[in-house]
């Protein structure tokens, strides 16, 4: 492959991602009227009907959005429905960019010192950033699911904080990352992929963050518990069918088990030294567990794929990516028969899932002696490692 400048490589991906804002756009926003409606509730306080501010959850338990994502939501209110919508989208877009330059950044500096070129991590974030895109394009324009973007987006930042030892960040990105979206609790095993002295310390900041985003709605009213038994329909296309689960709606066991079977798997994935398939791991227990087939829901899985095809792995062709975009949203369009898709997420899953936490990968070892932190070793046709300040 060629080599690209980074004004080019950021060049293609805006791009890309501007030519699919515009494909998706004009028949987007499916889903932002909760949003909207919740950024309406959440600035209500005491005034209104009662049913919004710290009663927002108590009356409204269809609204399962994150605080921090009705707070940011109410920030376009102002506007005109349809032109606050198109504003959030367009930011929203932006955010996915923003997410690709986290992840090469967090790349170059996980491998500083190993040999590793830049050139070939700068192309390795093109190939998969031009996967990643149409996922989030679904998320963030089509879906408007502020909530997921959010969660995603401190995600990537969490990331970035991992890469660096910096527990209090690490531990804070986490916690907006829940105050936006509870599924992200699935994430916090990145937490053990800082050194063992600093855990204490981001635990406590994760905490502490969540604490003040979520514990003044249950206090303000009990009722808000209401919000985690909310149901939705047990789609034939969901993967939990496969499993044997025929309910008409949600279980009541089934969200504790996406997040048990999230954090068991993160944590496995830390434990192997491969922690950048922690995310990807989460992802795939939601998709495996839940009872809908929202293609949004693909995009967490992209986020997944593309931090362990440039972190966790030094294959030019981050052919996970790649899969991930055509098995999952690829079989929405090819293949019709319901049991068929839920079969192909299954396997997907699976296939995914052992692979990150099986495959043999040779390993330098730890960085400086830091659990979780072990790398593969440094090629030898990749030359010498580039400052990641020349990341843009």
């Amino acid at each position: 492959m060629p080599a690209i400048s980074q004004r080019m490589h950021l060049v293609l991906l805006t791009a890309w991602t501007v030519l699919w804002f515009m494909i998706v756009e004009p028949h987007g926003g499916f889903s932002w009227h909760y949003l909207r409606t919740g950024g309406e509730l959440i600035y209500q306080g005491s005034s209104g009907d009662g049913t919004g501010g710290l009663n927002l959850y108590a009356h409204h338990p269809e609204l399962q959005m994150g605080p921090i994502s009705f707070l940011t939501a109410g920030l376009f209110n102002p506007f005109p429905e349809a032109t606050g919508q198109f504003l959030a989208a367009a930011l929203m877009s932006a955010l996915g960019l923003v997410i690709l330059v986290l992840a090469g950044r967090s790349a170059a500096h996980h491998f500083l010192g190993t040999g590793t070129n830049h050139q070939r991590l700068r192309q390795r974030v093109l190939i998969a950033g031009l996967a990643f895109i149409p996922m989030w394009i679904e998320v963030a324009v089509r879906f408007g699911h502020l909530d997921d973007v959010l969660a995603l987006f401190f995600t990537a930042l969490a990331v970035r904080a991992v890469t660096h030892g910096n527990a209090a960040l690490t531990g804070a990105f986490l916690a907006l990352a829940m105050d936006s979206k509870p599924t992200a609790l699935a994430f916090v095993p990145l937490l053990l992929a800082l050194p063992r002295d600093k855990w204490v310390r981001a635990a406590l900041w994760c905490a502490g963050l969540v604490a003040v985003a979520w514990l003044p709605f249950f206090i303000g009213d009990t009722q808000s518990f209401a919000a985690a038994k909310f149901a939705i329909p047990n789609h034939p296309a969901s993967a939990l069918r496969w499993l044997g689960v025929a309910d008409p709606e949600t279980p009541g066991w089934d969200r504790p088990a996406q997040f048990a079977l999230g954090l068991v798997l993160g944590g496995l994935a830390v434990w192997r030294g491969r922690w950048a398939a922690v995310v990807l791991l989460g992802a795939n227990a939601r998709i495996v567990l839940d009872p809908s087939v929202y293609t949004y829901y693909t995009a967490s899985v992209l986020l997944g794929t593309l931090l362990w095809d440039v972190i966790g792995q030094r294959r030019l062709v981050p052919w996970w990516s790649w899969l991930a975009l055509l098995i999952l949203y690829g079989s929405v369009f090819a293949v019709p028969d319901d049991s068929a898709r839920g079969l192909i997420r299954l396997a997907f899953v699976a296939a995914s899932t052992a692979y990150v936490l099986l495959w043999p990968v040779r390993e330098r070892g730890d960085r400086g002696g830091r659990r979780g932190r072990r790398r593969p070793p440094a090629r030898v046709d990749e030359g010498p490692v580039a400052p990641e300040a020349a990341w843009p």
